[in-house]
């Protein structure tokens, strides 16, 4: 018995079908290509609201730090170039006290903290998983979820009833608080060192009868000393910046820097602020800069 002829396969598809071997869509742009990218730099007006956010931001800063050196006492009429203001500041005996202050504040929460940040690393990336891990992490960045006005009312509570108890009122309780909201700031970039790197080392040196203090000190310190740095240098920033911790803290005498010029506002602003200020933003630039050069040789 015969078979039956197969059907013919047309390329050319039936009205109201889609060609299913056919080319008829062949010439037709496709939206997604396969391996192809996605690149914001390609879309309409990208470079124009880059620009136009860069303008935004970096134009007030290019003010503030132009008429820092403006002859007269105007902060908006330039009257030519001077270095009057900063000459001003430094003779002011007012800014000098609040800038040592600031500077001993800020190295000491720094340092303290990233010992801090150190051990909870080392605590969290060199052991096996275990139950309220992840409890620990939310626990130890919670300064960075919870409001900054939140945790200096919390802390100024607390700091108000042992001033009470001991008669204290020094600068113990504004190091105290800037070590703890700057403890998750340097606990970020120690972590992420710790969990890059490589175990092969520290295994091969317990494999050698290396005890576990020997291996830290060798083997562990020396590879995540980049992370210990950023996340120092970090911490020494965020607490030289801060003003709404400090404010709500701080004794009678004790104005950082931050709160001094916050003061000096309130009455009659000259170019010594933004002196001052041009001043902060250069310390600032050459931390964060060290902070980016650090973060590339971890990478």
């Amino acid at each position: 018995m015969a078979k039956a002829a197969a059907p013919e396969v047309h390329d050319r598809a039936r009205p109201g079908h889609h060609a299913v071997f056919g080319h008829a869509d062949a010439k037709k742009p496709s939206l997604l290509k396969i391996g192809g990218t996605f690149s914001v730099k390609r879309q309409t007006g990208f470079g124009t609201i880059a620009l136009f956010c860069f303008v935004l931001l970096y134009l007030p800063i290019a003010t503030l730090v132009v008429y820092s050196f403006n002859a007269g006492p105007s902060i908006a009429v330039w009257e030519g170039f001077s270095w009057r203001w900063y000459v001003a500041a430094w003779n002011n005996a007012q800014i000098v006290e609040a800038s040592t202050r600031s500077f001993i504040i800020a190295s000491c929460a720094a340092v303290i903290s990233t010992i801090a940040a150190t051990m909870a690393g080392l605590a969290t990336t060199r052991t096996r998983p275990y139950r309220g891990l992840n409890f620990i992490y939310g626990f130890i960045n919670q300064p960075l979820m919870v409001p900054e006005i939140v945790t200096g009312i919390a802390l100024l509570i607390f700091f108000a009833m042992i001033k009470v108890w001991t008669g204290y009122t020094g600068l113990g309780y504004l190091i105290i608080a800037h070590t703890a909201f700057c403890i998750p700031f340097a606990y970020l970039p120690i972590r992420a060192r710790l969990e890059n790197m490589d175990l092969t080392l520290e295994r091969a040196a317990a494999d050698l009868y290396a005890t576990p203090w020997m291996t830290f000190r060798r083997v562990t310190l020396p590879l995540m000393w980049p992370g210990i740095i950023a996340g120092l240098m970090l911490a020494f920033v965020i607490s030289l910046d801060d003003v709404v911790i400090t404010e709500l803290v701080k004794s009678g005498g004790q104005d950082t820097l931050p709160t001094y010029m916050l003061g000096q506002l309130r009455r009659v602003v000259t170019p010594e602020i933004n002196a001052i200020s041009s001043v902060f933003l250069l310390i600032s630039i050459v931390i964060v800069t060290l902070f980016f050069f650090l973060n590339r040789r971890q990478a």
